[in-house]
């Protein structure tokens, strides 16, 4: 089994930034993916970004490609979220997830671990 912990989100101001990030434990992550998404009151939760462990290769929604930036660090096995330039509606709960698919997936079923969610506000 494979857990996974986030670290404590927090208030931002729009336009500023925060970083989370993900701690794995229980197995190697070589050939998983690693990825972070994310839900707003009354919205369905949506992919934000994934990393490849093995290559680093990264995948982005359209809506923050060019604002946030995933990483992963392997000595650590932890996963970033560097999330720059926020807006309000970046507000949700961010929750990192893990898949040993062979592609990165954007849909949250095919996530197999999951951690427990943290809360990221931007205030206007």
């Amino acid at each position: 089994q494979v857990q996974l912990v986030e670290s404590k989100g927090g208030v931002v101001q729009a336009g500023g930034s925060l970083r989370l990030s993900c701690a794995a434990s229980g197995r190697t992550f070589s050939n998983y993916c690693m990825g972070w998404f994310r839900q707003a009151p009354g919205k369905e939760r949506e992919f934000v970004a994934a990393i490849r462990w093995s290559s680093s290769r990264r995948y982005y929604t359209d809506s923050v490609k060019d604002r946030f930036t995933i990483s992963r660090d392997n000595a650590k096995n932890t996963a970033y979220l560097q999330m720059n330039s926020l807006k309000p509606e970046d507000t949700a709960i961010y929750y990192c997830a893990a898949t040993s698919s062979i592609l990165c997936a954007t849909s949250e079923y095919e996530y197999e671990y999951w951690g427990q969610g943290t809360q990221v506000t931007v205030s206007s």
